[in-house]
């Protein structure tokens, strides 16, 4: 006997009811990668986020060839581009960092600030430090204007707002050369400009500038009146600048160049070339150079260097931007920096602890 049409096409649906459903591989396989990838990624920010907020301190003793015995062990705590961020409530990041260490000095060496302006992050540090210890300080690329501002602004003072509220904390400004007296013995803290700076095209410059302000006849607008203040007050610096190079001296006299930007082979040539030979105020001898700017290379492999420098490309060498260095026989240390620069294609910090130095001047070899 034939089979009916109708049991056939009950069997294919019956065959098609109780078939297995198929197995999606693919799927199950790329669901777990992400899995996998989403927990990495997790793990990777999770383990950045604590190695950021947990500031590391770094500390070397640095020979000083004939260091006057006054300034045996005089200790620098260096600390460069905080970029305006607070590292834990009230910089308790940094607290814990130099907790219990004494120094002879700090050095701020640019970018404190920040491009946003917000000097809060600064003060909260600056609030952790001794009063008592000398604090020097150098503006970096990043912070909101120059040391000095020639435009009319919210006080008569020749610098500009930020820098006055860095002032009323206790930091000293680094617009010219200063000293610390130990003993009978002076350490100087030179912005590193000044070696290779013309002071008699300088002077000539300001000198017109004020000539041309006190002769006009109408009265000043807010602007030419900060422009005069500025000028009045460079012309001042420059007389005292031109005492100060007369009475350094090589037996009793230290020099620390500061800088925001490290100093290449290159410029120190060209600043070399510039120094009369003998003259005792030249970089030349400098004890050390003091400068930051570079953040460590802000993205750093895990246990290896820096990915990428705009300056330098990829893989650059750690000399360029960390640790220390030596030009012409001239120690320069460039701080591994706290915050991270707008310098960078990309933010923050990767696999790049932030650090602050402690440094110690000795005459023993090391």
């Amino acid at each position: 006997m034939l089979p009916k049409v109708g049991d056939e096409l009950g069997k294919r649906k019956n065959a098609y009811i109780f078939a297995p459903e198929p197995k999606h591989h693919g799927r199950t396989a790329l669901i777990w990668v992400l899995s996998v990838v989403t927990v990495l990624v997790l793990g990777v920010l999770g383990i950045n986020f604590v190695i950021n907020h947990q500031v590391r301190l770094d500390s070397f003793r640095l020979t000083v060839q004939n260091l006057p015995e006054d300034l045996e062990n005089w200790s620098i705590l260096h600390i460069s581009d905080l970029q305006g961020q607070e590292i834990g409530s009230g910089q308790s990041g940094i607290q814990s960092a130099i907790s219990g260490k004494s120094y002879s000095c700090v050095v701020f060496t640019g970018d404190m600030v920040g491009k946003d302006g917000d000097v809060q992050p600064f003060l909260d540090l600056i609030a952790l430090l001794p009063a008592s210890t000398p604090k020097f300080l150098i503006a970096g690329d990043s912070d909101p204007s120059a040391l000095v501002d020639a435009t009319a602004h919210g006080s008569l003072s020749v610098y500009a707002d930020w820098v006055t509220k860095v002032q009323q904390a206790g930091v000293t400004v680094l617009d010219e050369p200063l000293s610390v007296t130990r003993g009978k013995s002076n350490i100087w803290f030179v912005p590193e400009y000044y070696y290779s700076l013309d002071l008699d095209s300088m002077e000539t410059a300001y000198q017109n500038q004020l000539n041309s302000l006190n002769e006009s006849t109408a009265g000043l607008t807010p602007d030419e009146a900060a422009r005069k203040r500025v000028a009045e007050y460079q012309l001042e610096k420059i007389a005292r600048i031109r005492e100060i190079k007369e009475t350094i001296t090589a037996k009793n006299d230290v020099q620390i160049a500061v800088t925001h930007v490290p100093v290449t082979s290159v410029e120190m040539d060209e600043t070399r070339a510039g120094t009369s030979s003998g003259e005792v105020f030249s970089i030349q001898n400098a004890a050390l150079i003091l400068a930051g700017h570079f953040c460590g290379g802000q993205w750093r492999l895990p246990g290896g260097g820096a990915i990428y420098v705009p300056d330098y490309g990829w893989w650059p060498e750690d000399e360029n931007l960390q640790g220390l260095n030596y030009l012409r026989g001239v120690p320069q240390y460039i701080s591994p920096g706290l915050g991270a620069s707008d310098y960078y294609p990309f933010p923050g910090r990767l696999f790049n602890q932030p650090a602050v130095t402690l440094i110690y001047l000795t005459s023993r070899v090391v």
